[in-house]
C-alpha cells in the first residue's frame, strides 16, 4: 500500500512541476497580491477618519487656523458645495462635515448613525471646539448596514460569476468534455451564450433570495424601484460572467485559472467599495476602480437603494456595464478554444 501511495504522490508532484504556467503562477500570485495591497495601504500613520471642510472660495485648507484641522490621523478634504457635503455625511461617506466659511461662526454636521461621527465629535469638542455650532441634518441618515448590504450582495454575485463559470469551463476543457462538444454542430458562440444564460438565471435567483432574506432580518433601506435595481444587477452580473469567460477562453490549467480569477477578485474587493467608501482611496485608484464591473454595479445599486435614483441617474452605469459585457463576450467567443492541446 505504501508503494502505491508513494507512486501516486510522486506522479502528482511531477504533474504539478511540469505544468509550468501553474507553478509560476502559484509563486507569482502571492507576490503580486502583497505588492499590490502594500501599495494601496502603504504609508505609516494612515488617516482613520475623513472629514469634509466647507471653506471660503479660493482659500487653501492649510491657510485655515482652526486647531481641529491640525489633528493627526484625520483626512481633511475640501468640499465645494454644501449639498454635496451633506449628502456624503448622510450616506456615511465622510464621518463629519465642518463649516469654516465664516471662521467666527464655525459649525459641523455628523451622522447620528455612524460610530465614526460620534468619535469625531468627541475629538472636535476636546480640541477647543466648544464654540462650534452643532447643526441638524434634515435629510434621512443612512446607517452603515444600509450602505454595506449592496456591497455584500455584489460580492456574492462576483464570486458566483467568476468561479461558477470560468473555473468550470477550464475543467470542461481539461477533462475533454469540450472536445466532445466540438464534434457536434454547436458553435463557440452558442456554447458561450448558453453558459451565460444558465449562470445568469441561477445568480439572479440566488441574489433575489438572499436580498429578501436579508431584508427580512435587517429591514434595510430601499428608496428606489425594484425593477431598476433588478436591471442593474442583471447587467452587472452579465458583465462579470463575460469577464470570467474571457479569462477562461483558452486556459487549460485549473490552477492557473484560479490564480487569474483571484488576481481579479482581490483588487476588485479592495477597490470597488464593498466595505468602505471609495472616497478614502488615492485618486488614481479611484480612476482604476471605475474600470471594474463591480464598481459600476455597486454605485448604480446604491444610487437606487439609498437615494431613490431613477433611470436617468444610473443610465451611465448601465451603459458602461453593457459595453463591458459586449466587449468581453465577443472577445471570449473569438478566443475560445475547445481542446486542451
Amino acid at each position: 500500500m505504501i508503494r502505491r501511495l508513494l507512486a501516486i504522490f510522486h506522479a502528482r508532484n511531477i504533474e504539478f512541476v511540469r505544468d509550468r504556467s501553474s507553478l509560476i503562477w502559484n509563486i507569482a500570485l502571492p507576490i503580486l497580491l502583497v505588492v499590490g495591497l502594500g501599495f494601496i495601504f502603504s504609508g505609516g500613520g494612515k488617516p482613520i477618519f475623513t472629514v469634509g471642510v466647507l471653506h471660503p472660495p479660493g482659500t487653501d485648507l492649510s491657510a485655515l487656523h482652526a486647531p481641529f484641522l491640525k489633528t493627526r490621523y484625520i483626512n481633511f478634504v475640501g468640499i465645494d458645495k454644501l449639498q454635496r457635503g451633506l449628502h456624503e455625511v448622510t450616506h456615511d461617506e465622510i464621518a463629519m462635515l465642518v463649516d469654516l466659511r465664516n471662521p467666527d461662526a464655525p459649525g459641523y454636521w455628523i451622522n447620528e448613525n455612524s460610530p465614526k461621527s460620534y468619535l469625531l465629535e468627541r475629538i472636535l469638542l476636546g480640541s477647543g471646539g466648544g464654540h462650534w455650532e452643532r447643526r441638524a441634518l434634515k435629510a434621512r441618515q443612512i446607517g452603515y448596514i444600509d450602505w454595506l448590504v449592496p456591497g455584500i450582495l455584489g460580492m456574492n454575485m462576483m464570486f458566483s460569476c467568476f468561479f461558477g463559470v470560468g473555473y468550470v469551463i477550464v475543467r470542461y476543457r481539461k477533462n475533454g468534455y469540450l472536445k466532445r462538444l466540438n464534434a457536434t454542430p454547436l458553435t463557440a458562440f452558442e456554447f458561450v451564450a448558453a453558459q451565460v444564460a444558465s449562470r445568469l438565471m441561477l445568480i439572479m435567483a440566488i441574489t433575489i433570495a438572499v436580498y429578501l432574506g436579508t431584508d427580512w432580518l435587517l429591514d434595510f433601506t430601499m428608496e428606489g424601484s425594484y425593477v431598476l435595481l433588478f436591471v442593474i444587477a442583471l447587467v452587472g452580473a452579465l458583465s462579470m460572467i463575460s469577464l470570467s469567460l474571457l479569462v477562461s477562453a483558452r486556459i487549460t490549467s485549473e490552477e492557473l485559472a484560479a490564480g487569474l480569477l483571484n488576481l481579479i477578485t482581490w483588487p476588485t474587493m479592495v477597490l470597488s467599495g464593498i466595505w468602505f467608501s471609495l472616497g478614502d482611496n488615492h485618486p488614481a485608484l479611484n480612476v482604476l476602480a471605475q474600470f471594474l464591473p463591480l464598481t459600476q454595479l455597486l454605485e448604480g445599486a446604491r444610487a437606487v437603494m439609498l437615494d431613490g435614483a431613477g433611470f436617468a441617474e444610473v443610465a451611465g452605469h448601465l451603459a458602461i456595464l453593457a459595453a463591458m459585457s459586449g466587449v468581453f463576450l465577443v472577445a471570449a467567443a473569438w478566443l475560445f478554444k475547445w481542446k486542451s492541446d
